[in-house]
């Protein structure tokens, strides 16, 4: 199953430290760039975190974010009590000097390294930290699949037209064929001077194959089916699938230079509509 490159997904987990919370968001982009938001406690784990995404997900611009919350039971908070003291004085110097200022106790409780849980098990947080990196990984692969199949599941649909549309050409050539054949021998009939029957019947053929698309329409039938055994594979596409594109695009801009009949020119522009439309798909695959 394909897979988008836009998801996100997130989880905690509680810790005798406090709770661990993790998220992980991602847009396109043509390679893999992971950027992370750790606490203090994780960012030396900041190389494995890089290298379990990236033994997951391949193409993305990924943002990982881990937060650390301190535990809600104060049964093991300890205070730094200068640091208290320190930040207490500056705030009764701050409301002197500005009457509306309001400074909380409670406030001066909730500032960085004013208080701390229980004594922080390093090597056991970041174990903590990696499994939930795990878990939440596993909720973005599934979000990526989920929006990779409605993904294919419009291309899919695309595919079907560029299909329909290259049977119905395929079927209006024997007739545009003779419609050509007929205004070219009308045009000879109309010249002052007769022509050699063998030297026209020749120029006739000659016009007649640079007209002609069989070799397009098969090329194209062949990318359909391509592209239809692409999408049912597992690993990443995207690339392979830009490529075909790129291939469907050639095909159709051939058929619109070689069109000498309104509907084969309508035809053309139809499939490059449908390919444009796959191409906006295709963009957020990985």
């Amino acid at each position: 199953m394909i897979r988008s490159m836009t998801a996100y997904a997130g989880g905690e987990r509680v810790t005798p430290w406090g709770t661990l919370g993790c998220e992980l968001r991602s847009v396109n982009h043509r390679f893999l760039e992971v950027g992370t938001r750790l606490p203090e406690e994780l960012r030396a784990l900041e190389p494995q975190l890089r290298e379990r995404i990236a033994a997951r997900l391949s193409r993305g611009k990924l943002d990982l974010v881990m937060r650390l919350r301190a535990p809600e039971s104060a049964a093991n908070l300890q205070v730094d009590e200068a640091l208290l003291g320190q930040l207490g004085r500056l705030a009764h110097r701050l409301t002197s000097d500005f009457p509306n200022l309001q400074v909380s106790f409670t406030e001066l409780l909730q500032l960085p390294g004013v208080t701390r849980g229980e004594a922080t098990d390093a090597a056991a947080l970041q174990a903590e930290a990696l499994a939930l990196l795990d878990q939440v990984l596993d909720g973005f692969v599934e979000a990526r699949e989920r929006e990779g199949g409605k993904l294919s599941a419009a291309i899919s649909e695309r595919v079907d037209g560029i299909e329909r549309i290259a049977t119905e050409v395929r079927t209006l050539i024997p007739a545009i064929r003779d419609g050509q054949r007929a205004k070219l021998a009308a045009r000879l009939a109309d010249l002052p001077h007769p022509v050699d029957p063998g030297r026209a019947e020749q120029e006739l053929v000659l016009w007649l194959q640079k007209l002609d698309v069989d070799e397009e329409l098969d090329r194209l039938g062949s990318h359909i089916v391509e592209i239809r055994r692409v999408l049912k594979q597992r690993e990443p596409v995207g690339r392979r699938l830009d490529f075909l594109l790129q291939e469907f695009n050639r095909e159709a801009n051939t058929l619109g230079s070689k069109s000498v009949d309104s509907r084969t020119s309508n035809a053309a522009v139809e499939l490059k509509v449908l390919i444009d439309q796959i191409r906006e798909q295709v963009q957020n695959i990985e």
